[in-house]
């Protein structure tokens, strides 16, 4: 099953971006990181389509490859960054200052310090953070414009580890204390309120949740432009699910026919011109990419295992939400199904199962697997445990191919490490 439309089927090899997956597979080896750059422009401009007048922050977690947000640099995306290591990734790569969003719910004061000396909004999720970005703008005779991100008690319906926004989440504010937050930045000289923020969680199929937190953005935003507040922005974060096993779920436009009459009325009423900011991250990049891994063994046991050379060391979503990904055998896409199987990795966890008791053509040592729809967190979760050196990725466009991750090796897990002299 192949939920991603820019994939197709020739002389039953799969292919990606005009290349095939097996060639693929020989030239560079496995496991491998692949991604189609069509697709994320494609996907990108769907849903600035969407939200003609909003601007689109891409969610740097789900995949901070430089290139990755070069191209989207490149499509006009500014970023939400989650951390110093992302806000660095996304300037290099070309996004703007002023098309950045530093959110966290627990930024470090090099980090904060790190914003400041780039001229980046914060996103506040506390007061001991407002107070810490205070002083240190005051350390830099520097004004730190801010937002602060709201807890709206909205509870989606996804996995409890991606809900963001319900009242018991670590993240935000409080909605009931946010306006006090608000009256203390204005008394911080060094500080300028200039944004308002949520986000309610990830890989949301229904637009309600989306609606309900909008009403009750827009409550505060009432609240706050009375204290004499001129929002610049409100940002509704992203959330924003995909089809990973031919469910329904909503696009772009069916966000936006959902939440901007809301947005356009509130604002009318408020007579405030704010922009409206978008932080897209997993409907961007999860379908431009596939997982390739080799077969290494097929046991017949309890359940017909086959044991590929990518686990929850490259993936970890499976294991991590219970999450579904296609599998497709690369080298035999056009054959019948015929046998079931559950693909497992060679991590040293029960664990380590990519795929369970999925229906496909026969598979023997050396056949390739596709896993699918592995964009968003997929690479920027991954690890070196069990000392397995990272995979390479790949960008293919049109036939083209360029490596932009080059595979790690063994000296690459010593890297960083100092054996002390009295080992030596």
């Amino acid at each position: 099953m192949m939920s991603a439309n820019h994939l197709e089927i020739e002389n039953s090899h799969l292919i990606i971006g005009g290349v095939d997956t097996v060639i693929l597979a020989e030239r560079f080896g496995t496991p491998l990181y692949v991604t189609n750059e069509a697709r994320i422009r494609a996907n990108y401009q769907r849903f600035q389509d969407a939200f003609p007048n909003a601007d689109i922050y891409y969610a740097a977690k789900a995949n901070y490859n430089l290139t990755v947000l070069r191209i989207l640099a490149e499509e006009g995306a500014g970023a939400d960054v989650f951390s110093g290591g992302e806000l660095y990734c996304a300037l290099k790569a070309g996004i703007p200052s002023d098309k950045i969003l530093f959110n966290g719910n627990s930024k470090t004061d090099a980090e904060l310090e790190l914003a400041i000396e780039n001229d980046i909004r914060v996103s506040v999720d506390s007061l001991d953070e407002l107070r810490a970005l205070s002083e240190i703008a005051h350390t830099h005779d520097h004004q730190a414009k801010v937002a602060f991100r709201v807890n709206p008690d909205v509870s989606p319906s996804t996995h409890p580890k991606i809900a963001t926004g319900l009242r018991e989440s670590k993240f935000g504010i409080p909605s009931q204390d946010v306006i006090a937050a608000y009256k203390e930045a204005l008394s911080l000289e060094n500080i300028k309120p200039v944004g308002i923020h949520c986000h309610i969680g990830s890989q949301i199929l229904d637009v309600a949740p989306f609606v309900e937190a909008t009403k009750k953005m827009m409550d505060l935003v009432e609240e706050v432009t009375r204290l004499g507040i001129q929002l610049e922005f409100i940002d509704l974060g992203g959330g924003l699910g995909i089809s990973y096993e031919n469910e329904a779920a909503p696009s772009p436009k069916d966000l936006a026919n959902a939440i901007l009459p809301v947005f356009a009325e509130r604002i009318k009423a408020l007579e405030i011109q704010p922009k409206l900011i978008l932080e897209p991250g997993r409907y961007i990049m999860a379908d431009t990419t596939i997982l390739l891994a080799k077969v290494n063994t097929v046991k017949h046991a309890y359940r017909n295992f086959v044991g590929v050379d990518a686990g929850l060391n490259l993936l970890v979503r499976p294991v991590m939400y219970d999450a579904y990904h296609g599998i497709v055998v690369a080298n035999k896409a056009g054959e019948k199904s015929s046998v079931v199987y559950t693909i497992v990795g060679p991590i040293c966890e029960a664990g380590d199962v990519l795929a369970r008791d999925r229906f496909l053509p026969k598979i023997e040592k050396g056949d390739l697997i596709a896993i699918l729809d592995v964009g968003a967190y997929g690479f920027s979760m991954s690890s070196q445990y069990n000392g397995r050196p990272r995979c390479a990725e790949l960008l293919v466009c049109e036939g083209k191919v360029d490596v932009i991750r080059k595979r790690e090796s063994y000296d690459d897990l010593l890297a960083s490490q100092i054996l002390p002299s009295r080992f030596r």
